[in-house]
């Protein structure tokens, strides 16, 4: 659960950047002296006709697919590598005459190579995490630019400047 919250917590972020530069609304100027209220009407049919072609309506709090799978570090991996090591390490030591003094060594080594593999682990999945929050973001911004696309070319076909 945390790690979903984390990744929410990073797409979240991800959007708040993208947002501002694809949420302004164009510029329209009525090339053909239309009125106001011929204008809103206008733009109402657009904007409906825009979602309808691309299936992306701004409107819409945008919402995410599901973060990657989260990717349990093992629980204990410094206390499994220690006992680890230290087996290793007593047989070790018992083949050179001193199993405790091994065992400890053992201990030592297996709990450090432990560590190194959690680490490892969670530095992977907070890779994942970014990408899947960058692939978001870049998937808001590939429908918003195709809408925007829709939404300008409807009102030009109907007499209007967009930019």
């Amino acid at each position: 659960m945390k790690k979903l919250v984390v990744g929410f917590i990073t797409l979240v972020a991800a959007f708040m950047a993208v947002l501002p530069v694809f949420a302004q609304d164009p510029f329209i100027y009525p090339d053909k002296g239309q009125s106001a209220e011929q204008q809103e009407k206008d733009k109402f049919e657009c904007y409906t006709w825009a979602k309808e072609q691309t299936g992306f309506d701004p409107m819409q709090v945008p919402t995410a697919t599901a973060p990657p799978p989260g990717q349990e570090a093992p629980e204990g991996g410094v206390v499994r590598g220690a006992g680890r090591g230290a087996l290793v390490g007593v047989t070790a030591g018992a083949i050179a005459g001193d199993a405790g003094k091994g065992a400890a060594i053992g201990a030592a080594t297996g709990a450090l190579f432990g560590g190194m593999r959690r680490n490892d682990q969670q530095r992977q999945q907070q890779q994942a995490e970014q990408q899947w929050a960058e692939q978001e973001t870049a998937n808001y911004a590939n429908q918003r630019n195709n809408y925007d696309r829709a939404y300008s070319a409807c009102l030009d076909g109907r007499g209007y400047t967009v930019k």
